[in-house]
């Protein structure tokens, strides 16, 4: 009896939250295998690999595995992070550093959006758009933003807008690509059913087209978002006094490897942090997705 009683016995929430048990509807799933719906958090897993690499850099800071000139060991990379919180990198503050670059690549995600989403929209509906764009988006979509870092010299010189542009640039044909992409994923039977009901083309686009591209939209919004923290080290390089990339290559010139590894971690966290927040607003917005 005690042996149905424990096998009826629910998983804790912290088990669930760790991902090391399905949920309530999770495990009312007869087939899971193909279901992304199906797939936990899986959190535990990943508190233990990043437990396991933090414990890694340790022995071979004890152990003396690695020189520093290559990789910083733990407690100095600790005392570099102290200095610079309380001292700043050349006379700027660590918070002014991250502050400038997060508003950088945030100004160049959002303008990217600005005009790349209308411009893909366009492009999914309008033979016309696709006919005179797409040979644009798709011969500048695999240039890498570094290769135009002296056009934009040329054109903007070396101040702010030089290094939002670039970045602009990084995120504009992923959005055009994503945003034309959701628009060419919508169900035809959807806008058929709209127009029967008597629907304007206007009507259309706001409650059939614009709700099932979203999906796509916010996975273009995540992946510009990457490419542009990835991108902000090479921004900075234009001639920037501020900013993590700047930091970074800076200490690279003076060989401080613990501040460039101090600014790669800061870089990885942030674009962490906002791509959680992605999925959170994303699950918000978008409570469809996944659904028909």
């Amino acid at each position: 009896m005690s042996d149905r009683i424990s096998e009826k016995r629910e998983p804790s929430d912290a088990a669930i939250w760790l991902g090391l048990a399905d949920n309530a509807f999770t495990r009312q799933k007869t087939v899971k295998f193909g279901d992304a719906s199906a797939v936990n958090s899986g959190r535990f897993y990943s508190i233990l690999i990043v437990c396991g690499l933090i414990m890694l850099w340790v022995l071979s800071s004890r152990l003396g595995l690695v020189k520093e000139f290559y990789w910083p060991t733990v407690g100095g990379t600790i005392e570099r992070v102290i200095l610079l919180v309380t001292e700043g990198f050349r006379n700027v503050s660590l918070w002014e550093h991250i502050g400038i670059s997060v508003y950088r690549v945030l100004s160049g995600v959002l303008y990217g959006a600005i005009v790349g989403i209308p411009l893909g929209f366009a492009m999914g509906l309008s033979s016309t758009a696709r006919g005179l764009f797409d040979p644009i988006v798709e011969f500048m979509r695999p240039i890498p933003p570094l290769a135009l870092i002296p056009l934009i010299i040329l054109w903007f010189g070396i101040d702010e807008t030089a290094k939002i542009f670039l970045l602009f640039l990084a995120s504009l044909f992923i959005m055009t690509i994503a945003a034309r992409s959701g628009v060419s994923s919508v169900r035809i039977s959807k806008v058929h059913a709209a127009y029967s009901l008597g629907a304007s083309k206007m009507q259309i686009l706001r409650h059939v087209i614009l709700p099932n591209a979203l999906p796509e939209i916010f996975t273009g919004l995540r992946t510009a978002m990457g490419v542009c923290w990835g991108t902000v080290v090479a921004a900075e390089l234009v001639a920037a006094d501020k900013g993590v990339g700047s930091m970074i290559m800076i200490a690279k010139n003076f060989l401080q490897t613990d501040t460039v590894v101090i600014g790669i971690i800061i870089i990885g966290i942030i674009g962490y942090i906002i791509e959680i927040f992605m999925r959170y607003l994303e699950r918000w917005l978008i409570p469809w997705k996944g659904k028909g």
